[in-house]
């Protein structure tokens, strides 16, 4: 499939369908088989605005062209030892155009956290660093960081990956107690969100 005929596919989504593309428990990688559904539905802009960095704000997501998105997330057991990985979740946000995705890549996924290092959120977590990585195998741009927070001073480490698909932003993340990477199990998480994409905006 060429990027021209998935831009075509993706024009056609409806926000409808976003809840259908984000993976199922059925669908998660064998380490996540055990995980519970805990969060899960719409992502308005104002919701992703009022759980963002400070200074975001629902009119500068609407303007960078994102309409609405969907999130469902898995937790595993209370274990907290170290390494030990205690969620996953993938979004599927929509957008208006495929450069409003990759728009927001950059100048609002990865600016933000990077801009944010030391900053405590509504949560009391402080973001405490925050590291560039490079997911692999995604069809068109992929784009990754690690972040590290500090919550009651313990630190927790989430790997989050972003790719487009045409006009659909796909991200997924896995939440790691300590100072920990995982972007190869975000990314097999992400291709796998990916597959379920392009299956639902086909048809």
């Amino acid at each position: 499939m060429t990027t021209t005929s998935l831009e075509r596919a993706t024009s056609e989504v409806a926000e409808e369908d976003l809840e259908r593309m984000a993976l199922e428990q059925k669908d998660l990688l064998s380490e996540f088989k055990d995980y519970k559904v805990g969060r899960e539905g719409p992502l308005t802009n104002k919701m992703m605005a009022d759980q963002g960095f400070p200074g975001s704000s629902a009119k500068r997501f609407q303007k960078i062209g994102r309409i609405n998105g969907y999130m469902r997330e898995f937790n595993g057991s209370s274990t907290s030892g170290d390494g030990t990985n205690f969620m996953a979740a993938t979004v599927v946000h929509l957008f208006d155009s495929p450069e409003s995705v990759h728009t927001w890549m950059h100048d609002v996924f990865l600016h933000d956290f990077e801009e944010n290092i030391g900053t405590k959120l509504d949560n009391e977590q402080e973001l405490v660093a925050v590291e560039r990585l490079e997911p692999k195998g995604f069809f068109d741009e992929a784009v990754a960081l690690k972040a590290l927070h500090n919550e009651d001073d313990k630190l927790v480490s989430v790997t989050i990956v972003d790719f487009r698909l045409g006009r659909l932003l796909g991200v997924a993340f896995v939440g790691t107690h300590g100072d920990h990477q995982r972007l190869d199990l975000a990314t097999q998480l992400g291709t796998a969100l990916e597959k379920n994409m392009v299956r639902i905006a086909l048809g």
